[in-house]
């Protein structure tokens, strides 16, 4: 899931098939944690607790997939030179479409390490051309995590295409995509998810906004709906709720809800000018969440099963039946939020946290500042009773759970280590993505 900080969050990811063994439990709705007791480390740097760093080549803000042994990475390999991304706000440089035409042909790659060593076990050039269309300074051209059903792996990069490999990385089948423009030409990162053998794929855009369905096992197009959404970048989520499976995706203008054949079901007024966090469900109850850290409403959006139409809070009045409660203000930019013994954490991308009642909505604190936090792209997680969330500089902090603000301690990497992708946790071990490496992180006996 990363993201540009303007525009983009690119780092959604569903992990594995929802309607699959439990080989993988979902944990907010999109990362995975394995089921195994032990947990990875609360203390690392670049040199302590590190199993092994392996470098990735290209530019990638997809995080890892891990499918039992093997980790899956997308990454794009441009065969002249890439501009450096920027840390933090960047207000410059917005408009992308000024370095077109683009002139360097770029490599787009799916890649297979071993989970224990990092050995990089496969690599495959799933498209080889000169981009058609530009990205953000802080997009990539391959910002989507891949998902897979336990026996293949799919891999999507939204101006090109969707890949379906064997584990083995042989090509299954692929379904190219017309080029469109996006806002600004900042590119795209809408996640692919899968569930019960079906491959959903949202591209929203300034041309032709679509949702897919896709046969997962020929890649067959089963249906596809026009979105009246423009350029967008939250992945959508699977809701299961008891008389009914429904599909959120989250939008700009509305959060809209389908069920499993493409029909609508109710939406919801979006109230930001962008939409990056996915939904997830916690209890029983759908979070919605959207904002930007200078513009819109950022509102808070807690769905109970069963919504029909349009279900938007009016400004004065109760509630619709359907909400269970509404802030209007105080969802996040970037990160999807975290939901802990019934708080909700919402991490600010300048630098602050949040924790609200995850039954009630009633804030327990709001904004507090996180020192030298600078910028977050990446959404946080947890265990061992701690939530973590890595900053732009690679620097994690670790905070204690409850509901007093309190930091535990950071978790610092190389100073080149520019990291937006969100964090993998699987086991005992923690797989972190940087601009340059994936870095897997695990317990190590101190020396003596």
């Amino acid at each position: 899931m990363i993201s540009v900080v303007l525009a983009l969050s690119f780092l959604a990811g569903e992990g594995v098939d929802q309607s699959a063994p439990p080989i993988l439990k979902f944990l907010d709705g999109r990362r995975p944690i394995s089921e195994q007791a032990k947990t990875p480390p609360v203390e690392w740097t670049a040199d302590q607790n590190v199993a092994w760093q392996t470098p990735i080549e290209g530019l990638a803000w997809s995080s890892p997939l891990v499918i039992g042994k093997r980790v899956f990475l997308t990454t794009c390999v441009n065969t002249g030179k890439d501009r450096e991304p920027q840390k933090g706000l960047y207000l410059n440089d917005l408009d992308a479409r000024k370095y077109l035409p683009i002139k360097d042909v770029h490599r787009w790659k799916v890649l297979c390490l071993d989970l224990v060593t990092g050995t990089i076990v496969w690599e495959k050039i799933a498209h080889e051309a000169v981009p058609p269309k530009p990205h953000h300074l802080k997009n990539t051209l391959a910002s989507e995590t891949p998902c897979s059903d336990g026996k293949h792996i799919y891999a999507c990069f939204g101006n090109i295409g969707l890949y379906c490999y064997s584990l083995d990385g042989e090509l299954v089948w692929k379904h190219m995509f017309a080029p469109r423009e996006t806002k600004l030409g900042w590119g795209t990162s809408q996640s692919p998810i899968i569930y019960q053998g079906i491959i959903y794929q949202c591209l929203d855009n300034e041309e032709d906004s679509r949702l897919w369905a896709f046969d997962a096992n020929t890649g067959k197009v089963l249906w596809d709906i026009k979105r009246e959404e423009p350029t967008n970048y939250s992945t959508p989520f699977i809701w299961k709720t008891p008389n009914r499976t429904e599909l959120i995706v989250s939008g700009i203008n509305w959060c809209q809800s389908y069920d499993t054949g493409g029909k609508p079901l109710w939406k919801i007024k979006g109230r930001s000018i962008l939409a990056i966090p996915t939904p997830f469900e916690h209890d029983g109850l759908l979070y919605v969440t959207s904002g930007h850290v200078a513009w819109g409403e950022n509102p808070i959006y807690c769905i109970k099963p069963g919504a029909a139409g349009d279900i938007s809070p009016a400004e004065k009045g109760p509630l619709p039946t359907a909400l269970e409660w509404h802030q209007a203000t105080g969802g996040p930019y970037h990160p999807t939020p975290i939901i802990v013994d019934d708080i909700l954490y919402i991490l600010l991308d300048r630098g602050f946290m949040s924790a609200y009642n995850a039954k009630t909505g009633e804030p327990i604190y709001v904004k507090k500042r996180i020192p030298n936090g600078r910028a977050f792209t990446s959404s946080p997680w947890t265990y061992a009773g701690r939530i973590f969330a890595v900053n732009e500089d690679g620097v994690t902090y670790v905070f204690e759970t409850g509901p007093k603000f309190k930091i535990e301690r950071t978790n610092p990497l190389k100073e080149e280590d520019m990291c937006m992708a969100t964090p993998v946790v699987v086991g005992d071990r923690l797989l972190i993505r940087t601009s340059a490496s994936l870095y897997c992180i695990q317990s190590k006996p101190k020396k003596s």
